[in-house]
Parts: C-alpha cells; sequence; structure tokens
C-alpha cells in the first residue's frame, strides 16, 4: 500500500478538488507547475502526468497545447479528472508497474512530471522502481520533472525520500540532473524543504 493511500485512503478526490478550487477562487496562481513544463517543452510535446490526482496539472497542460496522458492510482482523484475533461485519456496504474504499451500509449514521450508529493507518497522500498519506470517512457533527450518536499513543514507525511536518494535512482535509470529550483516558479534551489528537480536522458 502506498503512502497515500495509507493516509486518504483512496476516497479523497472530491475534498482534494474542492480545496484547490477554493485556492483557485482566492485568487492563487494555480497553474505554476504546467507553466514550468512549458519552459522545457514546446506545445505539441507528448507529456506524461505521473499521479496526475485530480488532473489540475494536466487539464492545464492539455489547454495550451500539449498531447498528454494522466496516470494515478487513486480512483477517487481520477473520477475528478475525468469529470472535470472527459475527452482527455486518464488511466489508473500503480506507477511502480507502469508499462504504456499495456495502457496503448507509445513509449518516446518529451517529458514526465511528477508533481504533488508523489515519491515521498509511494509505497515505501518502489521509488526507484518508479523512477525506473518513468525514466523508460522517454525519449532520448526527454525529461523528468519531478517537485516534492523533503521536510514535515512540506510534507503530510514524515520525509522518506532525500534528493541525494532520489538524484541516485534517476542516475540508475540513466538520467543527468539539468537543474534543481526551490519552486516551481523557478526561484534558485537554497537547500530547502521543497524542490524541484529536472533530469534528462
Amino acid at each position: 500500500m502506498s503512502r497515500w493511500e495509507e493516509l486518504t485512503g483512496g476516497t479523497s478526490g472530491e475534498g482534494y478538488a474542492a480545496r484547490f478550487a477554493a485556492l483557485a477562487e482566492s485568487g492563487k496562481d494555480m497553474h505554476g507547475e504546467a507553466r514550468f513544463c512549458a519552459t522545457l517543452v514546446p506545445p505539441g510535446a507528448r507529456v506524461l502526468d505521473a499521479g496526475c490526482g485530480t488532473g489540475r496539472v494536466m487539464i492545464r497542460l492539455a489547454e495550451l497545447g500539449y498531447d498528454c496522458v494522466g496516470v494515478d492510482l487513486d480512483a477517487s482523484m481520477l473520477a475528478v479528472a475525468r469529470r472535470q475533461a472527459p475527452e482527455l485519456p486518464w488511466f489508473q496504474a500503480d506507477l511502480a508497474r507502469l508499462d504504456l504499451a499495456e495502457l496503448g500509449v507509445t513509449a518516446g514521450l518529451d517529458l514526465v512530471v511528477a508533481a504533488g508529493n508523489i515519491f515521498p507518497l509511494l509505497a515505501s522500498g518502489t521509488e526507484a522502481t518508479v523512477v525506473s519506470r518513468l525514466a523508460a517512457t522517454l525519449r532520448p533527450g526527454g525529461f523528468l520533472v519531478a517537485g516534492f518536499g523533503l521536510d514535515e513543514a512540506h510534507l503530510p507525511v514524515p520525509p522518506s525520500i532525500t534528493l541525494a536518494e532520489y538524484d541516485a535512482y534517476c542516475a540508475a535509470a540513466g538520467l543527468t540532473l539539468v537543474d534543481r529550483f526551490a519552486t516551481w516558479d523557478a526561484h534558485p534551489y537554497d537547500d530547502g524543504g521543497y524542490a524541484v528537480s529536472v533530469h534528462s536522458g
């Protein structure tokens, strides 16, 4: 069982969506992740939203002209995504067992984005496998972008993965660190409790 399932019981989709809707209504910018991704690859690029949740990031990327696929294990989150954008391809799958061919999706993606603390909320011990599976979906030169918390102030659970560990998993999967930031607005990384990491194959 993933740490996300332990935390939420797999039934938090509606509540999660409501929380972000309230933030959007308050005027908060909700599209930092999509804007960041758009600096790496041009419209028309093929993007996998790994751990897509209710689809906030992927729906915005699709609006910007990207060819997107969303994958998540949580059926309650996917139900919201499918209701909000039924025309987009949403798949329920475990990232540790991800096989695009089984989903009818061709590999050779330009970018994989894992926003929303995906890696700290995986099932313990699957982190390296997930990185390997995601790396395998990329074309040569494609990007894996992941943003996640590193301390209790930035996570709903105790920290479970360090940047050094994540970088080692990426290196083992044939990926090289390109850049690292403190936020999705590309502020320089300052050794703080949240990091957005860009790796490329």
